[in-house]
């Protein structure tokens, strides 16, 4: 991965192709407003972020949930996280400087396999969704036994939500059969009007 800037705007590459832009995080917001739902009514909410990105998802589930809440992100590549603290750390107003916050370098399926019943919400961004782009390896989170392992790490009536750059039947398919209630809501890539629109599949463990 490369993270370049052009003007005000940051860009992270992966293998020369553009993985996220810092003009385009409406769709990271929503991922953690519709995952939260429930969260932030709950004291000492525990909630799982897989996959750091820019920290524009770390940082809205920050501003949602409570203030005696834990937040654990997990970040796959190390130099991301470098990136959130130093230059890309402005963009979402330093989300990794919050005490609620543990930041883990490593593979957010390991914290999934090793937590049961532990996460009031789990919220996945990780790669282009169900269609790995950067990682093949990153399908094992969205196959039927990542699947398990996420609803395993999550309390009754906790909620998965999943990132996608593109609607996937099959997928859903996979978290209806998995033990979930499933919406799958269709979100802006920019804040405002314009921009692609990307998918989040909302799955609550029944």
């Amino acid at each position: 991965m490369k993270l370049i800037r052009r003007g005000d705007e940051y860009i992270i590459l992966a293998g020369g192709a553009t993985l996220m832009s810092s003009r385009m995080h409406g769709s990271e917001e929503a991922l953690a407003a519709l995952a939260c739902q429930r969260a932030r009514t709950i004291k000492r909410a525990c909630v799982l972020i897989g996959g750091l990105g820019m920290g524009f998802t770390l940082r809205a589930a920050l501003d949602l949930v409570s203030v005696d809440s834990t937040v654990v992100v997990a970040e796959l590549v190390p130099a991301v996280a470098e990136w959130n603290r130093g230059p890309l750390g402005p963009l979402a107003g330093h989300p990794l400087r919050d005490a609620r916050v543990r930041a883990e370098i490593t593979d957010v399926g390991i914290i999934l396999r090793s937590g049961a019943g532990k996460f009031d919400a789990v919220l996945l961004d990780v790669d282009n969704g169900p269609s790995a782009f950067t990682d093949s390896n990153n399908g094992g989170l969205y196959d039927e036994r990542g699947i398990a392992a996420a609803r395993g790490a999550l309390k009754m009536d906790g909620v998965l939500a999943v990132w996608a750059a593109r609607e996937d039947k099959k997928f859903e398919q996979r978290l209806r059969h998995g033990g979930f209630d499933v919406q799958v809501q269709r979100v802006r890539g920019r804040l405002t009007k314009g921009g692609g629109r990307h998918t989040i599949f909302v799955g609550t463990k029944t």
